[in-house]
Order: C-alpha cells, then sequence, then structure tokens
C-alpha cells in the first residue's frame, strides 16, 4: 500500500471514530495507524500538501482527547514520534500543529501515575520537539508540565528521573521566561540541591543533564559563581571533555557539546579556558571524533570547534592544533616497527576535517557546511599572520582540490531542498577559497588548480536558479530565505572569487565581464544591494562598481528591480503592522454570545485573565456554557502576546549577535595586542608542555644517547651539504651575472620588437587600403562589363525584330498584288482589303520608326560603349602602376580582364 492510499483509509477511519467511539472503530484506527507506522513516510510533514495535514490534525486532537483509549494515545503518540525524524518536521509538528501542548495537557492528565508507559512516551517525543528550539511559557499546559518535571526530578525515581533531567534542559536552554518562571518556585532551593546532588550520579548522562540546568539557571548568580568558581571549573572542563570523548552514546555527546557552547558564552568561563592547561590534548581527542563515520556526532563536534574559534584567545591555539606539522611524528613512526602511515593519518586533526569536506550524503549536509565555516576562520586566523607557516601551506595544497571537488553541478531535476544545500556549500566554499586568495602565497595555489569553466558553469546554473524562483513571485515561507536568494548569494560569492582571479586564471576576465553583462544577474544583484546583510551588501556594491564600467549592463533592468523589492519589503511591513494593530485590538463580547446583558466597560481584559486564572467566577450575567468560549478568546490574546514575546527575544538575540560581532571587529582592529599576548600564552603552554615532557624525557635517555650518535653522522651530512650549498652560492652569483646581461639583451630586443610591429601595423594598414580600392575597381570593371553586355543583347533582339518586320511587308505586298486583280470582281471584298492594306501600312510607318529609334540607339550605344572602353582602359593603367605592390592582384586582373573585354566587343 502507498502512502496516499494509506492517509486516505486513516483519515476515514479517524472521521469514523470521531463520530462513534466504538471498540470497531477503535481497532481499525488503530490497524491503519499501524500500518502508516510501517511506511517510509520521510519528509511527510514538509511536504504542504492537504492530506497529510487533515490526517496529523485529526490525530494529534485525538490525542489531546482524554476519553481516548491510553493504547490509541500511544500508537498515535509513536506514529508522531517516527514522523519528527529531522529538524524540519519536528518545527512543524511544535509550529502548526502545537504537538507540545498536546503532550503536555496527556502528561498533565496523567500526572498521579508517572511511572505509565504511556507517560514516559510522552517525555521522550517533548525531549526531541524541544531539543534547540523555544518553547513559549505561556502556552497550554506548560506551566503544569514544568512544575510535574520538578517535582519528578525531586522523586530520584531513575526511570522517569533521566527523561524529565532531559526535557528540562531543553525547556531552560536560551529561554529566559521558562527560566524566570523555575527561580520563582518556593521549593527552587531543593530543586538546586537534587540537581547538585546528580553530579555524583553514576549515569554520565544525568550529570551532563544536570549540569546543563544548572548552568541555563544560576550561571550568572550566587550559586553559579561558587558551582563554576575558578577553584573547580578545571575539574568541571575535564568532566565535560571526558564525557564528550568518552560519553554513553550520541545523546550525551550532544548535550554535553551544548553545555561547553553554553559555557563559552559567559566571558569569564571562557577566559578559564584559554588558561585550562589540558587543552590542547582534550581538543586533539576531540577532533579524534571526527574519524568516526557518525555523521551526528561529528555535526556536535564541529558545533563544539566552531564556539572555541569564537573565542579570540582560543583561536590561535586551535590553529596549532588542527595545522599541527606531522614531520616529527613520522620520524617516530620511522624508528618504531609495526607504526604505519595509516596510523599517523588517523592521529592528523586537518585531515578529520577535510575527510568531511567530500560531496555529502544523505544527512551530512551539516557537516560539510560547518567544516568549511571552522577551516575558513581558522585558514583566517593562520593567513592574517606576517609570516605564514609551511605546516599552513602543506595543508592549503592539499585543502584545495577537495574544496574545489565540492564545486560540482547537481542535478538539475534534483528537489529545491537539495538545490538550497548545494547553494549553501557553493557559499562556503567560495568564501573558504576567498579567505586564502587573501594571502599572496597562497592565491597561487588556487589558481593553479582553479579554471574559469568551472566558474562559468557553476554561476550559469545558480542563475538559471535564482531566475526561476524570483522572490517576488514565489516569497519564502516561514523564516527561511528563498531559493532565489540562496542562489544569489552564491552567485556573487563566485563572482567576488572570479574578481580577484581574473588576473591569475586563464579567461577568468572574459568571463567575468561575461557574467556581468548577463541580464539575468540583475535579480542577485538587487536583492544583495536591498539585502539586511551588511557583508551581502558589501559585496553587491563591489560587484555593482566593476559592472557599471561595462556598456551592455542592464542598470534600467537593476533599478526596476531593486525598486520592486523596496516595495515588496515595504507592502510586508505594512502588513505585519496591520497585523499587529490587529493583535493589540480585543473584540468585546456581543449580545448574541451572552445570554445576558453585556458587561460594564470597568471590567477590562487583565481584570478577567485575572480572574479565570484564579478561578473566580464571572459576573451573574456571563453562563456558564460561554465562558469556554471567552477563555478560548482570552487564550489566543496570550498566544498573540507570547508570540510577540517571542518576536521580540529574537530581536534580541539578532542584536546580541550583532555585539558579537562587534567585537570581533573590535578585536581584529586590536590585531598586534592579541598577537602579542597569543605569543605569550604560546610561550606558556610550551613551557609546560617542556616541563611535562622532561619527566617522559628522563626515561628515554638510553635511546636518545643512541640518536645522538646518529644526530653526529646527519651533522657531517650536514656539513658536506653545507659546503656543496656555498659551492652553489658562487655558481648562483655567477648565473646570476650572465642572467643580467641577458636580460639586458632581452630588453633590447623587445624595443627592436616594439618598433618592427609598429612598421608592420603601418605596413597591414597600407595593405588593407589597396585591398579595399581594388575591391572597388574590380566591382566597377564587373557592373561595366555586365551593362554592356545587356546593351548588345538589345541590339541583337532588335535587329532581329526589324528582320521579322521586312519579311512580313514582303509578303503583304505580294499579297496586295494578289488583291487588285481580284478587286473587280470582289469589290465588296477589296474594301476589306484596303482597310487592312491601311492598317498594315500604319504598322509597317511605326516599325520604320521604331527601327529608326533602334539605330539610333544603337548608335548611342556604340558611343557609350567607346567611353566604357576609355574608362577601363584608365582604370587598367591605374591598376598596372599598383601591380608592383600587389602581385596577387595583377595575375587575377590584367590578362583576364582584358579577354572579357575584347570578347563582348
Amino acid at each position: 500500500m502507498d502512502v496516499t492510499t494509506c492517509l486516505k483509509s486513516l483519515l476515514l477511519a479517524t472521521h469514523q471514530y470521531r463520530d462513534n467511539r466504538t471498540a470497531h472503530n477503535t481497532v481499525q484506527l488503530q490497524k491503519q495507524v499501524e500500518e502508516l507506522s510501517g511506511l517510509r513516510c520521510g519528509r511527510l510533514l514538509s511536504s504542504g500538501q492537504v492530506l497529510p495535514s487533515e490526517c496529523i490534525s485529526g490525530l494529534v486532537e485525538l490525542a489531546g482527547d482524554p476519553n481516548t483509549s491510553p493504547a490509541l494515545t500511544g500508537t498515535i503518540i509513536s506514529l508522531l514520534a517516527r514522523l519528527a525524524c529531522d529538524d524540519e518536521s519536528r518545527e512543524v509538528l511544535q509550529s502548526s500543529y502545537n504537538l507540545t501542548s498536546t503532550l503536555a495537557s496527556i502528561i498533565h492528565c496523567q500526572c498521579n501515575t508517572p511511572g505509565e508507559p504511556l507517560v514516559l512516551q510522552c517525555l521522550q517525543v517533548l525531549q526531541r520537539l524541544t531539543y534547540s528550539s523555544r518553547i513559549f511559557h505561556c502556552a497550554n499546559y506548560i506551566h503544569e508540565l514544568i512544575d510535574f518535571l520538578v517535582a519528578n526530578i525531586q522523586s530520584r525515581d531513575d526511570d522517569i528521573t533521566m527523561p524529565c533531567l532531559g526535557l528540562m534542559a531543553n525547556l531552560c536552554r536560551y529561554n529566559l521566561s521558562v527560566q524566570t518562571h523555575i527561580k520563582a518556585l518556593s521549593n527552587v532551593k531543593a530543586f538546586y540541591r537534587t540537581l547538585i546532588n546528580f553530579l555524583a550520579h553514576n549515569s554520565l548522562t544525568v550529570v551532563v543533564f544536570a549540569l546543563s540546568i544548572l548552568a541555563s539557571l544560576t550561571l550568572n548568580e550566587e550559586v553559579g559563581e561558587k558551582l563554576f568558581h575558578a577553584k573547580n571549573i578545571h575539574q568541571t572542563f575535564q568532566l565535560i571533555f571526558n564525557i564528550i570523548v568518552n560519553g554513553d552514546g550520541t545523546l550525551t555527546r550532544k548535550y554535553s557539546v551544548d553545555l561547553l557552547v553554553d559555557l563559552l558564552r559567559n566571558p569569564k568561563i571562557a577566559d578559564y579556558l584559554t588558561r585550562y592547561e589540558h587543552f590542547s590534548v582534550c581538543v586533539s581527542q576531540v577532533l579524534g571524533l571526527l574519524h568516526v563515520k557518525d555523521p551526528n556526532s561529528a555535526t556536535k563536534v564541529l558545533e563544539l570547534l566552531l564556539a572555541l574559534s569564537g573565542v579570540s584567545g582560543l583561536r590561535l591555539l586551535l590553529c596549532d592544533i588542527v595545522f599541527r606539522p606531522a614531520a616529527p611524528r613520522l620520524r617516530t613512526a620511522v624508528h618504531r616497527p609495526g607504526v604505519g602511515l595509516d596510523a599517523h593519518q588517523k592521529t592528523e586533526p586537518g585531515l578529520a576535517l577535510v575527510q568531511w569536506l567530500k560531496p555529502p550524503a544523505e544527512g551530512e549536509e551539516s557537516c560539510c557546511l560547518r567544516a568549511l565555516q571552522l577551516l575558513t576562520e581558522l585558514l583566517e586566523e593562520s593567513l592574517s599572520s606576517e609570516v605564514v607557516s609551511v605546516c599552513v601551506l602543506g595543508f592549503v595544497e592539499l585543502l584545495v582540490p577537495v574544496v574545489l571537488g565540492l564545486l560540482q553541478r547537481p542535478d538539475p531535476a534534483a528537489p529545491e531542498s537539495q538545490l538550497r544545500t548545494h547553494s549553501s556549500r557553493i557559499t562556503h566554499a567560495t568564501c573558504l577559497l576567498l579567505t586564502l586568495c587573501g594571502e599572496d602565497s597562497v592565491r597561487g595555489v588556487v589558481s593553479r588548480q582553479l579554471t574559469s569553466q568551472i566558474c562559468l558553469s557553476q554561476v550559469e546554473h545558480l542563475l538559471s536558479c535564482c531566475h526561476d524562483n524570483d522572490p517576488l513571485i514565489s516569497p519564502p515561507t516561514g523564516h527561511e530565505s528563498s531559493l532565489s536568494e540562496v542562489c544569489g548569494e552564491a552567485v556573487l560569492k563566485t563572482l567576488e572569487l572570479m574578481s580577484k582571479l581574473r588576473q591569475q586564471v586563464k579567461d577568468m576576465e572574459t568571463s567575468f565581464y561575461r557574467i556581468l553583462q548577463d541580464p539575468r544577474v540583475v535579480t542577485p544583484l538587487s536583492l544583495a544591494l536591498t539585502s539586511s546583510q551588511r557583508e551581502y551588501v558589501q559585496t553587491g556594491l563591489r560587484l555593482l562598481l566593476e559592472a557599471t564600467l561595462l556598456p551592455d549592463f542592464p542598470t534600467l533592468v537593476l533599478g526596476e528591480s531593486i525598486a520592486a523589492n523596496n516595495a515588496y519589503r515595504q507592502r510586508e511591513a505594512e502588513l505585519s503592522v496591520k497585523r499587529f494593530s490587529g493583535l493589540k485590538e480585543v473584540p468585546a463580547p456581543t449580545r448574541d454570545s451572552l445570554s445576558g446583558p453585556p458587561p460594564s466597560p470597568s471590567h477590562s481584559i487583565h481584570s478577567l485573565i485575572d480572574k479565570l486564572h484564579n478561578g473566580m467566577e464571572l459576573q451573574d450575567q456571563i453562563k456558564d456554557v460561554r465562558v469556554s468560549e471567552i477563555m478560548d478568546v482570552y487564550e489566543q490574546k496570550i498566544s498573540a502576546l507570547a508570540s510577540k514575546e517571542g518576536r521580540l527575544q529574537d530581536l534580541l538575540e539578532a542584536k546580541a549577535l550583532a555585539l558579537s560581532q562587534a567585537d570581533r571587529l573590535i578585536a581584529q582592529y586590536r590585531c598586534q595586542r592579541a598577537q602579542a599576548e597569543a605569543e605569550a600564552r604560546k610561550l606558556a603552554s610550551l613551557l609546560k608542555d617542556a616541563e611535562r615532557r622532561r619527566e617522559e624525557l628522563q626515561v628515554e635517555v638510553v635511546n636518545q644517547a643512541l640518536e645522538a650518535d646518529r644526530a653526529k653522522g646527519d651533522i657531517a651530512e650536514l656539513l658536506q651539504h653545507n659546503a656543496r650549498l656555498q659551492a652553489d652560492s658562487q655558481e648562483h652569483q655567477t648565473l646570476k651575472g650572465s642572467y643580467n646581461q641577458l636580460l639586458n639583451r632581452f630588453n633590447e630586443s623587445e624595443r627592436l620588437l616594439k618598433e618592427l610591429q609598429v612598421a608592420h601595423i603601418s605596413l597591414t594598414k597600407q595593405m588593407d587600403t589597396l585591398q579595399k580600392s581594388h575591391e572597388t575597381l574590380r566591382l566597377q570593371h564587373d557592373k561595366a562589363v555586365c551593362e554592356l553586355e545587356s546593351q548588345q543583347e538589345q541590339i541583337r533582339s532588335l535587329q532581329s525584330e526589324i528582320q521579322h518586320r521586312d519579311r512580313d511587308i514582303t509578303g503583304l505586298r505580294g499579297e496586295l498584288r494578289n488583291q487588285e486583280e481580284r478587286g473587280r470582281e470582289k469589290e465588296r471584298e477589296r474594301e476589306e482589303l484596303e482597310e487592312t492594306v491601311d492598317v498594315l501600312r500604319k504598322e509597317l510607318n511605326k516599325t520604320e520608326l521604331a527601327r529608326k529609334d533602334a539605330s539610333i540607339r544603337a548608335s548611342s550605344l556604340e558611343l557609350q560603349k567607346a567611353q566604357v572602353e576609355a574608362r577601363l582602359q584608365k582604370k587598367e593603367d591605374e591598376l598596372n602602376k599598383h601591380s608592383a605592390m600587389i602581385a596577387m592582384i595583377h595575375s587575377l586582373s590584367s590578362g583576364k580582364g582584358k579577354s572579357d573585354v575584347n570578347l563582348s566587343l
């Protein structure tokens, strides 16, 4: 059975069960739900179709109904958990179907029996839904859910404690309203003590959950300062790194990474981590997790590395670890039998990052993008130093072919999600290549391997996608950018890369200017110039300065596109203002909805909310039958205010992100001071490493003695090599003198070559002029010959006509004499013949006149022929003058022209 048929059967079974809740209908509905669970329904929720939406809406409604049997509810929740297989589906379930409130209501109904399998199932699904997503604290049953979690976390029942801790960690993370609600509880101190006791639990997952909750609730308070104090913060770091490396599974590693990322947001804790003595060893072990072919673990590891690179004090240390030279380890592998190159490659952090840059399979897209982003930041830091190390250059030589392999065109029939992922991958890859092109010593590596055809085909494909998905025609849904915007950003990044390499790569400049004059480039340029992202606008302006100098650049079309984008944004802003103002208006209950008289104006919205919240009764005139309707109205208003709070929270996060970017810019402007501090920290870490290795080297003194003997032989070889180098230096000086002489000769030859080129150009121009004049004369000669032949044909036709008329006249005269002899007998016929003779005489006169005109024309044509022959003779004289310079023209025109003229005469 296919998915569509199963969905139709499920929808029918849902309606039958809703209309008549018999045992038979319950069994049928449960059977249909189980059949749909057995099918592959990937991305069913994100397809936007009506049939799946109706089915899921009905199932969620049935699951939230207290009258539904627990077995059917559990089956429905299992199906919903199976459908929530990716982030997009989880977002749809939470935003469109309000599944979080439904599951919270189920838990609230079963709060007296927390150990029931249905409650555990709801907690597990809620933990998956709420991970890395914001929950509005004013949504239905969220306060009751928080109270249930707090109570059961303190119950010390291990079966219920772990899912409650995981769900509480999700709710508290980045959610200020939930944190405020928990802090306002009366038993919050006992809750803190319970969480602190969980830090000694034998399960690492429970420890991570407890630490995450404590970090979210107490990081900026007195309890958090005691918990994450400088005295014990190093033990906390060691604990977190141990859990990340040796965790119980992907779930534990995921929450451990989130915990460390949250701690790094605190500047004080980030500073503590810069002074952590085992940081290099821990990061090396974390990088070793990238060798495991698990995209989920690799995604979280890369997220942690990105957070570490965001700390200015850790970025240099991270660069040293990732781009660490491999020569010492290789030499050790040679001296130790049984250790080969494969073992060495597994210890290379840089190679572990590069292996995730291959064209990603399904589920590995985020790993590829984060690896590109991490390498961009690390290489930007490494290449900004005054001297680029040899290790970084070697790593770039290895990296560039892999990055260029990502610039492959996808299947044209691929769905929009794959095109969006491909465009994002192109954007990050070109950002990395642009970072590499910022250093002269590395730009040559990129220019040698990148071709103009790769960039041209990539831009052509992206422009077609950008043109087919105009944001004004198909605006984006939700908070995602449209495919046109994603493709447009990739196009501009690729064009910026082509602009940087147009002097180094063959045909790159021609391809660059050709694309800039393509009318399709107007769409990404207009999107960039009207964007809210500063870097995007600056890229568009740089390309616009290049494009406006070109003759065929569609400036008017660009202006119209920018105006259309501005009008679209203004219309969206006006609609959002109208929606916001509509939310602020509160419709008063009408007389139809209330059985009594209308309420007095003194009873405001806030008083009604307080009465409903405290369980107070409404006024006597409002019947109990309509209380639920009023509650629905104000629940909608509360939801609207919650969404407004969410938007304000998003704005605050955007402002915080802008502040972090500004801090990073300030840190870049203070580069010299940062470099000095980094050097000092590096020396301090090297000193600590030297002290730590001193004890290890004492054990290897015997081995080092053997190494010293071998080193003496190496020194002797180096001395010999030094002598050879001095001889080569002298030879180099000699070759340098000869090179200077050859350079002078080359300059002189180049000057003579330029003079000869100027003379050759002038002679070429003269030759072109003579060829043009010869062509003109030849055309005139051919035209005159054609006219002469046509005149001769006319003369021949006239002569033949005159001869024919003479023969006609002779015949008519003989006939006239015969008719005169018989004229007496046939008078009547004679008269007719005389009339005929008169007519013939008139025609004869006309013929005589035509003959005279023809003879006159023949004489005039003879005169014209003589004039043409004179002109031809004159032109032939001119041609003879030029025959010395153009021998080929003389061979074509001298003999053949004369013979043609004579034949025509």
